[in-house]
């Protein structure tokens, strides 16, 4: 055999497909793709708990949700959903097509992410609800640089004190501070939230210096109103103490922190903030930490996202970028010189 004929067996010979074959290829992908999506609708309406939130979730409206929900049941040929007076839950056969499916969504969702080379990927509507004071100031700095990072995602943000529900009013995400309802929502933390007692040096001068937890109750002490009511028991930490709690009194109560800390820097009295709201206030001097000895117990800042499973790429990303951007050591925290008396 010459070395001419053994070249021409070794070519690979190129792999044509019919015009039928490679329609039925196609046809079979698409299938494919449409029961991922059905099943994907299906995980989430699981997750949310009506089929209007899922919907609104993934950009569908809630007539083709319907449709493709009873798509899937006819595929199969079962029903996976049944109304109670509050939600709709999984039938039976719906809960083990979700036990089954969601292992079956994570492992895509795990394979599509080893696969994506750039943050172009990251695509879509990305729905956030903050906490409007913190919102203002913290996070509204940050968005061109995170539209820069994923130029493809659209963001939609509402800075707001209230306390809005994911499911229904289609959030993805909301940023919520200090101690979380048990709701069932998934959270994440994002930052620490430090805490001080602080008052002006006029206040200071003309009333005196607080040296220890009950002096407090001598002084005009400003009160936020949260949902619960009045925060007027202060619960303050020592190294001796697990835990001093002081009821306070004072001239004025708001719900709105500014006009706390406008009283505050106006010399009206002592109040307790968080130092992101209050950070540039301690590096000037305008304010000073009273008690640094005994510092109110810490918190967190979360981000709070509808369900565990299926976290979009867009809403994993912001989440990560908040982190990078916080974490323990935040920047409205750092080079704060602790302006403190007491």
């Amino acid at each position: 055999m010459t070395p001419e004929v053994v070249k021409r067996q070794l070519k690979p010979k190129p792999i044509f497909l019919n015009p039928v074959k490679s329609r039925y290829i196609l046809n079979f992908l698409l299938i494919i793709m449409d029961r991922i999506a059905d099943l994907t609708l299906f995980l989430r309406v699981l997750d949310l708990g009506s089929i209007t939130a899922a919907a609104r979730s993934l950009d569908l409206s809630l007539a083709v949700a319907s449709q493709r929900i009873k798509r899937l049941e006819r595929s199969l040929g079962v029903s996976l959903l049944h109304r109670t007076t509050r939600k709709l839950q999984a039938t039976t056969e719906g809960a083990l097509l979700a036990e089954k499916g969601r292992r079956l969504i994570q492992e895509l969702e795990d394979l599509s992410g080893d696969l994506r080379q750039s943050s172009a990927d990251i695509t879509g509507t990305l729905r956030v609800t903050v906490s409007a004071s913190f919102g203002r100031q913290h996070i509204s700095p940050l968005l061109p640089e995170f539209l820069r990072r994923h130029p493809r995602i659209r963001l939609k943000i509402n800075f707001t004190d209230l306390v809005m529900d994911l499911v229904s009013t289609g959030f993805d995400l909301a940023i919520r501070i200090g101690k979380l309802d048990d709701s069932g929502l998934v959270a994440r933390r994002v930052a620490v939230n430090r805490r001080v007692l602080c008052a002006s040096p006029d206040y200071l001068r003309r009333h005196g210096v607080p040296s220890r937890p009950d002096d407090l109750t001598g002084h005009n002490c400003l009160v936020l109103v949260g949902s619960r009511g009045p925060q007027d028991v202060w619960t303050l930490s020592h190294s001796k103490q697990r835990e001093i709690r002081i009821r306070v009194r004072g001239s004025l109560e708001s719900n709105l922190g500014e006009a706390l800390r406008d009283a505050a820097l106006a010399g009206i009295g002592i109040t307790l903030h968080s130092t992101w709201h209050v950070g540039d206030d301690l590096r000037s001097g305008r304010l000073k930490v009273v008690l640094p000895q005994y510092p109110p117990a810490e918190s967190a800042i979360y981000a709070v996202m509808p369900q565990r499973n299926l976290i979009p790429p867009r809403v994993r990303a912001f989440v990560d970028f908040l982190t990078e951007h916080f974490g323990d050591h935040p920047p409205w925290d750092r080079a704060r010189r602790g302006k403190s008396v007491g």
